[in-house]
């Protein structure tokens, strides 16, 4: 697809850099990773288990020290000290540790220790984007918060959303977008499927906002776009205990990120139940490398999701993962689309 407009990620990559600055002070300073690992090279496991952290904490965590250079995987799988990262150990003559600790206690660097420790805020109602759990409310069921944070994410869904449509399926069918959000890739996909139809589920509050967009949308000068309000349905639902429709095609955009690792491999059976046989499932979001050590952009990235929700990036691997066990046959197609994000998707058997 040729693009009038360029690649914007340098500009998501700055807005989220200050995570590595926060997670490298934190293991300088309050998790002493470099101090542990100058003793010799430990599995995962064994640092975790030195640091006292969770595994979301330490998938956070590691791989970000690794994308910046200063631990690295050894040929057994070990984590181990780089030349880079002996420079913040005590035995080394020319260390930094005093130039990191300047940042010690900054505010930022304070609530990424907080969350390392706790595996998430102490207090589950910080933050309009921590996501709702049996425990809480979900803050998206606020008209006020629902609408601000909606709208926040609306540009970049306007960005990315004719580049995702038109690598999904081009072909006539229904397609279900869950926590669809704007619901820009369903109309997206719309436009260059005049035969198809579509249902966008999300919380009531978010609906409101989508169907504004929607109107906004058929009335720009968008080719077929005028007739796609009456091809959509807004589905208000629960994603994590109400039913889906059957589907032909099920888009997951920037969705199992914002959960832990059992609650993905329950989504992802949920959706595959909701797939009629041959109807894939597709995936839009920031991978992190299958190796778990990079790219340095997603592992930002996953450091502030890691603040505001309860998930983290995932590695393709990972999703293919729970893809197979859901029963699902994954595709080897990594399709990059903009903004550190790509597509990944599996397929229902008959």
């Amino acid at each position: 697809m040729s693009l009038p407009f360029p690649d914007i990620a340098p500009i998501t990559r700055y807005l989220r850099a200050k995570a590595s600055s926060h997670l490298l002070v934190a293991a300088v300073h309050h998790l002493p990773v470099f101090e542990i690992l100058s003793h010799g090279p430990l599995s995962i496991t064994e640092l975790q288990e030195q640091l006292a952290i969770k595994n979301r904490p330490a998938m956070v965590l590691f791989p970000a020290l690794c994308a910046m250079g200063m631990i690295c995987y050894t040929e057994d799988k070990k984590l181990s000290l780089t030349e880079l990262g002996r420079y913040l150990t005590k035995s080394n003559l020319h260390n930094l540790i005093g130039y990191a600790g300047l940042e010690k206690d900054d505010p930022g660097v304070l609530t990424m220790v907080q969350h390392l420790l706790n595996d998430g805020p102490v207090d589950t109602n910080q933050g309009v984007s921590y996501v709702k759990d049996d425990e809480a409310p979900s803050p998206m069921d606020d008209p006020e918060a629902a609408r601000m944070f909606t709208l926040a994410l609306a540009g970049r869904a306007r960005y990315l959303s004719p580049i995702v449509a038109s690598h999904l399926p081009n072909q006539q069918g229904h397609l279900l977008d869950v926590a669809g959000g704007t619901g820009y890739y369903t109309y997206e996909w719309l436009r260059v499927n005049p035969q198809s139809t579509a249902t966008v589920v999300d919380r009531p509050a978010v609906l409101k906002v989508a169907a504004e967009l929607l109107e906004e949308f058929c009335n720009s000068d968008k080719e077929n776009a005028a007739d796609i309000q009456s091809r959509v349905l807004f589905f208000p639902a629960d994603m994590l205990t109400d039913p889906l429709p059957q589907t032909d095609f099920l888009l997951a955009a920037s969705l199992f990120h914002d959960w832990p690792e059992d609650i993905c491999q329950s989504l992802a059976q949920k959706f595959a139940n909701a797939l009629r046989p041959n109807g894939e499932i597709w995936i839009h979001d920031a991978f992190l490398d299958d190796t778990l050590d990079g790219p340095l952009a997603v592992t930002d990235y996953s450091a502030m999701l890691f603040l505001g929700t309860k998930g983290r990036a995932y590695s393709r691997k990972e999703y293919r993962q729970w893809f197979s066990a859901s029963g699902l046959v994954n595709v080897q197609e990594d399709i990059p689309t903009l903004m550190d994000y790509g597509l990944i998707h599996a397929r229902k058997p008959l």
